[in-house]
C-alpha cells in the first residue's frame, strides 16, 4: 500500500514547478525542481511539505504581493491541485505570516485544492485577533471549504496539526465560530464542527456539556454535530453527555450469559464477546466494550469500541454478539499477555473477561 508521504513526489514536485511557470515566466522552475528534490527521499509526510516549502522560499519572489499574484494566476490556470496544494500552503505560512492581510486570503482561495487547515495555524498563534476576523467573515462564505476551514483550521488539537495551545486552555473565542456553523447545510462543515467539540472536550468538559446542550434545544442540523461531538465524553461513561443523548446512567440493566472465547489466541486471531442484556424498564441503551490493551509496561486505559445503541424493552432479554481481532495496526502493537475486555452499558461496566495472547500468528 502506498504511503501517504510517497504523494509528496518528485513527479508532484516537476508538476508543482510547471504550474508555478506556468503562470509566470519570471519563476525559476528549474531552480525549485532541483532544490525541492535534493534532499526530500526518506522524509516523512509533513517534513516533506516543509521541505518543498523550503524550496519555494528559496525561489519565489520576496515581495508578498508578488508571490500571491504568482500563486493566484496558478490557481486560475487549473493548478496546485490536490496534494501539490501543501507545500504552497505551508510556503505561505512561512514567508507571509508578517503579512496576513495578504496570506489569510490567500489561504481561502487555496482551501478548496486540498485543505489549508494545517497553514493557518501559525496565524492563529502569531496574529490571532486578525485572524480571527477573517475567521467570522468566512463563516458566511459561499464555499464549504473555506467554512469549514473556519472550524478544522481552529481546532486546539488537530490531528497532524501544531497544538493551539491558547485555545486548548481558553476554547471560548472558537465556540462563537462554532455556533454560526453548527446548523451550516453541509455535512462536510458539521462533522468539522463536531470534531472541534470533540477537541474541546478532552480538556473543557462542562463547556463542551453546556454547548451541546444550547445546541440540541436550538440547532436545526445539530443533532449529528452534538453526538459525534460527545463522542469522547460518552466513551468516558460521562453522566452528563449521556444523559443529553437520552441515555440514563443510572438504569437498571443486567447482564446475564456473558462469555469471551475463546480466552487464548495469538496475535492476528479474532474473540467473539456474547452476552445478553435485560432491563428492568423501557431504556435507551449504549452498548459499548472496552479493551485494555496489554502495553510494554503493563495494561492500558481502555480502548471503547461502540457495539449498538438499543431500545431494551422492559424485561426482555437482548442478545448482542460481536467479534474483535487482535490484531498489529498503525496505532497499536499487541502484546503478549492478559487483555482485559469489559462491557458497558449507559456508561456503567456490568461484566468483564480476560483474553490471554500467547504470541504471534506464525502465518502471517
Amino acid at each position: 500500500m502506498t504511503d501517504f508521504k510517497d504523494q509528496l513526489s518528485p513527479q508532484l514536485v516537476e508538476c508543482l514547478g510547471g504550474d508555478l511557470a506556468g503562470a509566470s515566466a519570471a519563476f525559476d522552475r528549474t531552480a525549485f525542481v532541483q532544490s525541492a528534490i535534493d534532499g526530500l527521499d526518506g522524509r516523512e509526510l509533513m517534513a516533506r511539505v516543509d521541505w518543498i516549502a523550503g524550496a519555494l522560499m528559496e525561489t519565489m519572489p520576496p515581495e508578498p504581493e508578488d508571490a500571491d499574484r504568482i500563486v493566484r494566476a496558478a490557481l486560475d490556470h487549473g493548478g496546485l491541485q490536490g496534494w501539490a496544494s501543501m507545500p504552497v500552503n505551508a510556503y505561505i505560512a512561512r514567508a507571509m505570516l508578517d503579512r496576513p492581510d495578504v496570506g489569510l486570503p490567500l489561504l481561502a482561495a487555496l482551501t478548496s485544492r486540498y485543505t489549508a487547515e494545517f497553514a493557518i495555524r501559525p496565524f492563529i498563534d502569531a496574529h490571532q485577533a486578525a485572524t480571527m476576523k477573517y475567521l467570522r467573515t468566512w463563516t458566511r462564505d459561499a464555499d464549504e471549504h473555506v467554512r469549514r476551514l473556519v472550524s478544522e483550521g481552529s481546532r486546539p488539537r488537530l490531528p497532524w496539526g501544531r497544538l493551539l495551545r491558547g485555545f486548548i486552555a481558553d476554547p471560548t473565542p472558537t465556540i462563537g465560530l462554532l455556533d454560526e456553523l453548527v446548523n451550516d447545510e453541509s455535512l462536510y462543515v458539521r462533522r468539522s464542527v463536531a470534531n472541534h467539540l470533540n477537541d474541546i472536550a478532552k480538556d473543557h468538559p462542562d463547556l463542551v456539556l453546556a454547548t451541546a446542550t444550547r445546541w440540541a434545544a436550538i440547532s436545526t442540523q445539530g443533532d449529528f454535530v452534538v453526538r459525534h461531538g460527545l463522542r469522547t465524553l460518552i466513551k468516558r461513561g460521562h453522566p452528563g453527555a449521556l444523559a443529553i443523548l437520552g441515555f440514563d446512567p443510572d438504569a437498571t440493566v443486567e447482564i446475564t450469559e456473558f462469555a469471551c472465547s475463546p480466552s487464548s489466541i495469538t496475535v492476528g486471531e479474532t474473540v467473539t464477546l456474547s452476552f445478553t442484556l435485560r432491563a428492568a424498564a423501557d431504556t435507551r441503551a449504549a452498548v459499548d466494550y472496552a479493551v485494555h490493551y496489554q502495553g510494554a509496561n503493563g495494561v492500558k486505559a481502555g480502548t471503547v469500541f461502540k457495539l449498538s445503541v438499543k431500545d431494551l424493552p422492559a424485561g426482555r432479554p437482548v442478545r448482542f454478539s460481536r467479534r474483535h481481532r487482535f490484531a498489529h495496526a498503525s496505532v497499536r502493537k499487541i502484546h503478549t499477555g492478559p487483555h482485559r475486555i469489559e462491557v458497558q452499558v449507559n456508561g456503567r461496566i456490568l461484566d468483564a473477561a480476560v483474553v490471554e495472547i500467547t504470541g504471534d500468528d506464525v502465518s502471517v
